[in-house]
Order: structure tokens, then C-alpha cells, then sequence
């Protein structure tokens, strides 16, 4: 069940990692995951789960040394032992007093020593996204979720400022404390958690929590909006946590000079996606005069907004005076010219 489940965790990895690249404005393609690790501290404390490996020595009598695997039910077999013995959810020394009792039936005294060699019981947690390596990391003491950014590579400039997390397998072995997480909806649905990123560097304990094994942590990634019209650059801008109007502006230069900027409109989409026509679309006014009034709130961006800044008509008696002094401007010797005015205004 447990391959079953890391099975399925992994296909929805490659799927989700899909659509990512496929949103990505650049065009780049994500790299593949790495495997991580972290160090060993807290190793002792491990507890030996299904497809864990131990040496059994029984010193002076080397013909009854063993080497296996914990079964998928937990347990070892031994020879001249005749239950089998419980190792899952035991640490290797509670599993060596049993193998020592095991053995007085016929042993005097005897003398073994148990040593985990391998340790693949738990899935390892998966990090992709906005982050520098994405990684596959080893699971083999608890992780938060700060130690797992930090293992591949720190956040990259695409962080939209969410970190999203889902489970693919249960706790193997829960502590009293431990509470038993669905992975699944009632719909059969992934049941993914979404955490603050400024939470997180802020030292929020319940926006830090402690990665399960088999995990999937993906570290959500900016997407587009557009600004076009009268603005200083027509160029995508990423919508990272809290991006508002006035803000994105700012980033492509401000506006023209003349720019309608008591007529702005968002051109909002009706339903997820990209690439949709302006009928499927909410337009959302904006005064810009009246927001640096505080008369009107300034409007939080949605990914894939349309940021539509139209320019005043030619005709109006301002501009065309303008026009009209500019070309006499332009007959006169250039010594005789004022100094140019900025057509931005930021």
C-alpha cells in the first residue's frame, strides 16, 4: 500500500512539474530532482520500519550471523527462533533484547549485537518549484519545512509567496502526539496545505511544520499579468502575495504622461486559465488619481489580470495646444529650445 501510495505521489510530481513548465514566461525548463540529505542528528532515535535492513551477529558463533530486511509486516525471522520477532516502530536495541531472549532457550549468555545497514523504510520528501535545487531529501529523522528549504538551495525570484504541501502515506509510526492526518478528501480529492512564506521567515511555529515522509512540498511560483497602453514598458509582471495595482505600475516605470489614468481597467478572467478572449473577462475599473487620494482602495492583482492603461485623445484642447508649440518648437534654432520634458511620470 505504502508503494502504492509513494507511487501515486510521484505521478502527480511529474504532472504537477508539467503544467509549471508549461506556465513558465520564460520558457525555461525546470531541472530534475536531486537527492538531498540532511545530517544524522537524531538518527539514534530512529525506528525500524518495512524494507529496513539489520545484521544480527551472535559473536563465536558466526554460522548463525543473519542479514535481512524487515518484512512488509514488520516483523524478522531468525533461525532457531520460532516466532517471528516485531521490529517495525522498535528501535534496534528493543529488537536485540528480544533476539537475546530468543537465543538464552539454547545459549548461555549469549552475546549479539543488532545494526541497522540500510534505512529506506521511509519515502523521501520531494521539494520542486520556485526553489534552486529541486530535491528529493531523505527522511530519516523529523525535517521542518525551513530545513527542506534550505537543503535545496534557498527560494529563486519566482516565489509567489505560498508553499504548498500534501501528503502521500501515513505516519508509519505515530506518537501519541501525532495527529492522523487524512491524505484524501471525502471526494478522494489531495488535501494540500498552503503556508505564508513571510510567515515562515518570520518565525510563525505553525507555519514551519514537520515534513512526513513522502511528502510533496511545492514551492508555489509567480504567474503573469499584463500591462499594456499608456504605460512605460509593456512588459509581464509576477504576482507575488499582496501584489496591487499601483505596485505593478511601479515596476514597468509608471505611466505616460498621457495616460487616461482616471480610466483604468483590469481585465479579469471569469474562470481559471490562460489565454482567454476579452469576453471572458470582468472589466474592473481604476482610478489612480482617486487611490493616491485614498479615495478609492488600491485593487489586489490576480494572475493572468490585463492591466488596460488607455491615453487621452489627440484632440483634446490640451494636447493639441502641446502639438501645436511643438512643431513651432521644432522650426526654431535648437539654442532657442526648452529642456525636454519627461514623458514618464513615476
Amino acid at each position: 500500500m505504502k508503494a502504492k501510495a509513494f507511487v501515486i505521489g510521484l505521478f502527480l510530481v511529474c504532472g504537477l512539474t508539467a503544467v509549471v513548465t508549461a506556465q513558465d514566461i520564460t520558457g525555461g525548463v525546470a531541472a530534475g530532482p536531486t537527492i538531498a540529505g540532511v545530517d544524522s542528528q537524531g538518527i539514534k532515535n530512529y525506528l525500524l520500519g518495512p524494507g529496513d535492513t539489520l545484521d544480527v551477529r551472535v559473536f563465536g558463533l558466526p554460522e548463525m550471523n543473519w542479514l535481512g530486511e524487515v518484512t512488509s509486516d514488520g516483523t524478522i525471522t531468525l533461525p532457531f527462533i520460532d516466532a517471528p520477532i516485531m521490529a517495525q516502530c522498535r528501535s534496534e536495541k528493543d529488537v536485540q533484547k528480544d533476539i537475546v531472549m530468543g537465543y538464552t532457550k539454547f545459549l548461555k549468555s549469549p552475546q549479539i549485537s543488532v545494526r541497522i545497514t540500510n534505512r529506506s523504510s521511509r519515502s523521501p520528501a520531494t521539494v520542486y518549484g520556485a526553489v534552486k535545487v529541486p530535491s528529493r531529501v531523505s527522511m530519516l529523522r523529523g525535517v521542518r519545512l525551513n530545513e527542506l528549504i534550505a537543503v535545496s538551495g534557498g527560494l529563486t525570484e519566482r516565489a509567489n509567496g505560498t508553499i504548498q504541501v500534501f501528503h502521500t502515506e501515513k505516519v508509519l509510526c505515530p506518537s501519541s502526539t501525532d495527529e492522523e492526518e487524512p491524505i484524501f478528501d471525502d471526494n478522494g480529492g489531495v488535501i494540500l496545505k498552503l503556508f505564508r512564506i513571510n510567515d515562515l521567515y518570520s518565525g510563525k511555529s505553525e507555519s514551519n511544520p514537520v515534513i512526513r515522509p513522502g511528502d510533496v512540498v511545492t514551492v508555489m511560483e509567480a504567474e503573469p499579468i499584463y500591462l499594456v497602453g499608456g504605460v512605460a514598458t509593456n512588459q509581464p509582471v509576477l504576482v507575488r502575495d499582496g501584489l496591487t495595482l499601483t505596485e505593478a505600475l511601479a515596476q514597468v516605470g509608471g505611466v505616460q504622461q498621457d495616460a487616461k489614468i482616471t480610466d483604468v481597467r483590469i481585465h479579469r478572467a471569469n474562470k481559471p486559465g490562460i489565454g482567454l478572449s476579452l469576453r471572458e473577462r470582468t472589466i474592473i475599473k481604476a482610478d489612480l488619481k482617486a487611490i493616491a487620494a485614498k479615495k478609492q482602495d488600491d485593487i489586489l492583482l490576480q494572475p493572468y489580470d490585463i492591466i488596460e492603461v488607455p491615453m487621452k485623445s489627440r484632440w483634446t484642447p490640451e494636447l493639441l495646444l502641446r502639438d501645436l508649440t511643438g512643431g513651432l518648437l521644432g522650426i526654431l534654432p535648437r539654442s532657442n529650445l526648452p529642456a525636454a520634458n519627461p514623458r514618464v511620470i513615476r
